[in-house]
């Protein structure tokens, strides 16, 4: 259905072993959901969606090559990480808020000539084949309105091919849960930054989450979405090469890539490796926003917050900011988001920067209009 004001976009047509946990306790919640090419994140949380409540926070680890290009390769075994992160978690939530990566998404924005008695929806079935590039057959289909005057509506058309859709709610069903909406990893980013922080309305804002295997881009002005886009580059290209160059654990690579120490004989090569990654991680980065920006304003930016579990690799923040000459700063997702009094808070903030897409699926709920 179309939405207009805050955005809830994304709500794709047709759908009414290791790991780190915090529990809590509550009733009547909901679960978000983000299932990455390297780990899932799961929040319960309750109350509404303008002020979320968190009950129970945890990640853990998927397969490699469980998802591999965007999409969900192993139904699987993805799915039985998600049940055994439920299970040891204690969730007792069953409706799942979830999102597709944005990369798998067709986006588009139309300007439409209407008549004041003409359906919208029904026009934007017939015209949509001009916008995506896919058979209307093959996708599942959304929009949400951005500006409706007499004559003339202008849309945000959001797509995803069926197939790339199913693997992630099956994957969900066969958890034994229910995916109740799919948003998009783009506008789940901005509805988190909607949520803990202000935006003047002319204010310009780029949001990174810097993943395992890409990095998707959300640029926003006045609290709205005005471009998106995504970097195929992520942290895991910095663990591979220490993997392959220094004959590492993927386990050790981690640690190291994260700061710890390795040894006197392997920390100046591992340090050598990272930094060399941060600055292609970096530059990639920056000369995406910067394309972006141009595209979407002719203002510049005077913001950047960065959210994945990417954003802790030391020296990206510091990096990026250098390049962009431009204040960038890691999100906190949890700055405004009431916290369950059983859960450790410490521990909360320890996982908060891979949480942020899934603190801002949490905003959504059944029935989002």
């Amino acid at each position: 259905m179309a939405r207009s004001g805050r955005r809830k976009s994304g709500r794709l047509g047709g759908l009414g072993g290791t790991w780190s946990k915090l529990t809590g306790r509550g009733s009547g919640s909901y679960i978000a959901l983000d299932v990455g090419s390297s780990s899932i994140k799961l929040l319960e949380v309750r109350g509404p969606g303008g002020s979320p409540e968190i009950l129970r926070a945890g990640l853990a680890p998927v397969p490699e090559g469980a998802l591999q290009n965007n999409t969900v390769q192993d139904v699987v075994a993805v799915s039985e990480v998600i049940r055994r992160l439920v299970e040891g978690l204690g969730v007792s939530a069953r409706q799942v808020v979830t999102a597709v990566p944005g990369p798998s998404v067709i986006i588009k924005k139309a300007r439409l000539q209407v008549r004041p008695d003409e359906d919208l929806e029904t026009l934007l079935m017939i015209e949509a084949a001009n916008f995506i590039p896919e058979s209307i057959d093959n996708v599942s289909l959304d929009y949400q309105v951005i500006r409706h005057e007499e004559t003339e509506v202008e849309v945000l058309l959001v797509a995803v091919r069926k197939d790339i859709l199913a693997g992630f709610t099956m994957a969900i069903s066969d958890a034994g849960l229910e995916p109740t909406i799919v948003d998009v990893d783009y506008f789940a980013l901005e509805n988190m930054y909607e949520l803990n922080y202000e935006s003047g309305p002319d204010d310009v804002v780029g949001l990174v989450n810097v993943g395992s295997r890409y990095s998707s881009i959300n640029i926003v002005k006045g609290g709205v979405s005005t471009t998106t886009g995504d970097v195929q580059a992520g942290g895991h290209e910095i663990t591979d090469t220490l993997v392959s160059s220094l004959g590492l654990s993927y386990d050790d690579a981690e640690r190291a890539q994260a700061g710890e120490s390795l040894g006197a004989e392997l920390d100046p090569k591992v340090k050598a490796i990272v930094e060399r990654g941060v600055d292609e991680l970096a530059d990639a980065i920056n000369q995406s926003l910067r394309f972006l920006c141009r595209t979407a304003s002719d203002d510049p930016l005077q913001a950047v917050f960065v959210t994945g579990g990417g954003a802790r690799i030391p020296g990206l923040i510091d990096r990026l900011g250098a390049r962009l000459e431009t204040p960038v700063e890691m999100a906190n997702p949890f700055a405004r988001v009431q916290v369950g009094r059983h859960l450790d808070a410490v521990a909360l903030e320890e996982m908060g920067p891979s949480l942020g897409v899934a603190v801002g699926l949490g905003t959504r709920r059944p029935g989002d209009a």
